[in-house]
C-alpha cells in the first residue's frame, strides 16, 4: 500500500547534494620540519634539498666564488680615471697705494745690510792687495819715479783707515737711502692717485 507523498511548496527547489571534493592528505613532516616543493618549483636559493632528494645538476654550493671564466665580463676592474686638471686662475689688481713707514723701515733694513757688505769688502779688498804684494810694488815704483825713499803706501792707507772710512760711507748711505725710499714711496702714492697705479696679475701655482 503506497503512502501518499506530501506536496512541496511550489517556491522552493529540490536541493541537489554536490559531492565533496576528496581531500588530499599531505604527508607526514620530516624531522626538519621543512614542506616538500610543489612540483616544477626551483628550490630557494641557499635551501637544503630534503633527505632523500637529489641535489639539481646546476647548482652550486653556497660560498665557492666562481672561477675567472665563469666571472661576467663586466666584473673586471675598471682603470680609475685622473683628476681633471685644475683651471689656473688670474686676477689683475692695481697697487693704488704704498705705505711710506714701511717702504722707510724696509729701505733701512737694506741700506744697513749693504753698509755691512761694504765695511766688510773694503777690509777684504786691503788684505788682499796686501797679500798680493800690491803695495810694495806701488812703493818701488814711487821711488824709482821720484828718487824719493821712505815712501810707504800703508801709512796713509793703513787697514784701519780704510775700515774707518767704509764705515762712514756705510752709515752715510743708510740715511740717504731711507730718506730717498720714503720720499719715492710718497711720490708714488700721489701718481697713483692720478692715472690708478700699477698693475699686478696673480695666478695659481
Amino acid at each position: 500500500m503506497s503512502t501518499p507523498s506530501t506536496p512541496r511548496p511550489s517556491g522552493s527547489a529540490p536541493k541537489s547534494e554536490a559531492p565533496r571534493p576528496t581531500q588530499v592528505k599531505r604527508p607526514a613532516s620530516t624531522g626538519t620540519g621543512s614542506r616538500p616543493a610543489a612540483a616544477g618549483a626551483k628550490p630557494a636559493a641557499g635551501a637544503k634539498p630534503a633527505a632523500g632528494q637529489a641535489r639539481p645538476a646546476g647548482s652550486r654550493p653556497t660560498g665557492q666564488r666562481p672561477t675567472g671564466a665563469q666571472r661576467p665580463a663586466n666584473g673586471q676592474e675598471r682603470l680609475v680615471r685622473p683628476a681633471p686638471k685644475a683651471k689656473v686662475r688670474k686676477a689683475r689688481l692695481l697697487v693704488s697705494k704704498v705705505e711710506p713707514f714701511s717702504v722707510l723701515k724696509l729701505a733701512f733694513l737694506l741700506s744697513v745690510a749693504f753698509g755691512v757688505i761694504t765695511v766688510v769688502a773694503a777690509v777684504g779688498i786691503w788684505a788682499l792687495l796686501d797679500l798680493m804684494g800690491t803695495f810694495d810694488a806701488f812703493n818701488q815704483l814711487i821711488q824709482d819715479a821720484m828718487a824719493e825713499g821712505g815712501f810707504d803706501l800703508r801709512q796713509s792707507m793703513s787697514l784701519g783707515q780704510v775700515a774707518s772710512y767704509a764705515t762712514i760711507i756705510a752709515v752715510v748711505n743708510v740715511v740717504v737711502i731711507s730718506v730717498i725710499s720714503m720720499l719715492g714711496a710718497v711720490l708714488y702714492n700721489i701718481a697713483a692717485s692720478l692715472v690708478g697705479g700699477v698693475g699686478v696679475t696673480l695666478t695659481d701655482d
